[in-house]
């Protein structure tokens, strides 16, 4: 089934991606090749083939458990900051003159 320019002027739309009669001609011709280049996928039957859950086996858990670890002190924390002040971190302003706050 091949998309109309009107689908793919919809598809645009709905992205909100302007395209002049040009690309529109172009980008409906470039997604019904990337349609069609799917087709086999689409034509493949599937019956007998074993399903792949994960592609390492028997893979089932690979997170840490969560649990609470020593972090950094204080004073490790700023030991190589730029610029501080007592014990916080001093950045650009964004909002302000562009010093530090």
């Amino acid at each position: 089934m091949a998309l109309s320019e009107d689908d793919v002027r919809a598809i645009a739309e709905y992205a909100r991606i302007g395209l002049d009669d040009e690309e529109l001609t172009a980008m409906t011709a470039y997604m019904n090749d990337a349609v069609e280049l799917l087709r086999p996928i689409v034509e493949f039957d599937p019956a007998g083939v074993d399903p792949t859950f994960h592609p390492i086996g028997d893979l089932s858990d690979v997170m840490r458990d969560d649990e609470e670890r020593p972090g950094l002190s204080l004073e490790a924390a700023l030991e190589n900051a730029h610029a501080k002040e007592g014990r916080l971190f001093r950045v650009p302003s964004i909002l302000g003159g562009g010093g530090l706050s």
